[in-house]
């Protein structure tokens, strides 16, 4: 967050991707601990806490793979709204100087999808 809110107000950067990316580590490491079959390691703590508010919609009943797809695609929206909340953000937004846009990196392929 800091790395966008310097970007934004000191080199007034014009677009922002939030790039999310197929089997997400992080991701699947915070749906193992929403469904408590994971540990949340003391390191990585902050990181899964940070993503879990973004994951409280993610249906149980899709398979592992369905569920960490939809997970990924959720934590970007997610990392977005957040971005969009700073006061930066918004002042900018407003002044229509700036735009954030989310997307999904596909490993398979080198494609990637952005998000309507």
């Amino acid at each position: 967050m800091g790395s966008f809110q310097y970007a934004g107000t000191h080199l007034h950067t014009p677009l922002f991707v939030v790039l999310g990316h197929e089997g997400c580590g992080a991701v699947q490491a915070a749906l193992a601990a929403k469904s408590g079959g994971g540990q949340k390691p003391s390191r990585t703590a902050l990181l899964l806490d940070n993503i879990l508010p973004g994951l409280r919609n993610i249906r149980t009943d899709l398979s592992p793979q369905e569920q960490l797809f939809t997970a990924v695609e959720a934590n970007v929206r997610w990392s977005l709204h957040q971005l969009l909340e700073t006061a930066e953000a918004k002042a900018s937004m407003s002044e229509g100087i700036i735009k954030f846009v989310g997307a999904i990196y596909e490993l398979k392929t080198g494609r990637v999808h952005f998000l309507p």
